[in-house]
């Protein structure tokens, strides 16, 4: 897939990644809390993409960030929090995050939107929806979670259509292997046709959900084309009333559908995005 890139990529992925932390918006901006670090001996700096990133020079225990527990900040990558930017779900709108857990895209979309946003939380493991609501309490925050299959949408959904999604699907985490280096012992070459299968269900199944003129952002933390571009551009020429939305990110590698980030790319962790918007 990356003939260009391919050694830098397993290079990368065998660095240690920073630590970066979301601010809650909601809470404070991000000045003043760098300032908080400051005082407490912490060196930091802004991160480059995300409004809401701070990148540690150093690890640190979250007990001894200021204001973790008050729900002032998160650990998060940058990457990942560029889905709130990204999809930007819009004041007193619905919005649907399909396989939420363990809640930091959740929440970072809930914090990006303070005007009453309307947000259901799905996912099909109950004790992985357990972080889910503890990174909501520490936020104060709240959305409805539903443990459910998001391809049965007829299990769990009221008819109501929303005005956006966020479909961070389930992938091989061919992006994010420096911070899990176990994914090089445990995936197996079939996992990649077993998981592509199963984005390509629920794209289909979650794409009626979505009302016309509403967004969808399609995420994974892979590289490989077959979880990304090629997935986008099979759903793309079979849903007449979908759209792909242009998108610009510093930095990213542009493809026939969405943008990648590779692994250690300023810094980031490897990721995947594509707008669509329901026309």
């Amino acid at each position: 897939d990356w003939p260009d890139y391919w050694e830098d990529i397993l290079i990368k992925n065998n660095i240690h990644a920073p630590m970066t932390l979301r601010v809650n918006k909601r809470r404070l901006d991000r000045e003043l809390y760098l300032a908080q670090l400051v005082n407490a001996g912490i060196t930091a700096k802004q991160g480059r993409l995300a409004s809401t990133s701070i990148i540690l020079e150093n690890p640190v225990d979250v007990g001894q960030l200021p204001g973790f527990s008050e729900g002032q900040i998160s650990v998060q990558d940058e990457t990942s929090q560029l889905v709130a930017d990204l999809l930007a779900p819009g004041p007193d709108s619905r919005c649907l995050d399909a396989c939420s857990a363990p809640g930091g895209k959740t929440c970072a979309l809930l914090e990006s939107q303070p005007d009453n946003l309307e947000l259901l939380a799905l996912d099909n493991n109950e004790s992985r929806l357990e972080r889910v609501r503890e990174n909501l309490s520490r936020l104060q925050l709240h959305a409805t979670i539903i443990c459910a299959n998001a391809q049965d949408t007829a299990s769990w959904w009221d008819g109501k259509p929303f005005d956006s999604i966020l479909l961070d699907a389930p992938c091989t985490g061919t992006g994010v292997i420096r911070r899990h280096p176990d994914i090089k012992m445990l995936r197996q070459a079939d996992d990649v046709s077993r998981l592509a299968a199963i984005q390509q269900q629920l794209l289909a199944s979650l794409w009626p959900c979505l009302k016309t003129g509403g967004r969808m952002l399609y995420s994974t933390c892979s590289v490989l084309k077959a979880e990304n571009s090629l997935q986008i551009d099979a759903f793309l020429a079979s849903a007449k009333d979908a759209k792909l939305v242009d998108i610009t990110l510093p930095g990213a590698i542009p493809c026939t559908a969405g943008l990648q980030f590779l692994p250690g790319q300023n810094n980031l962790d490897g990721f995947y995005y594509a707008l669509l918007e329901k026309v």
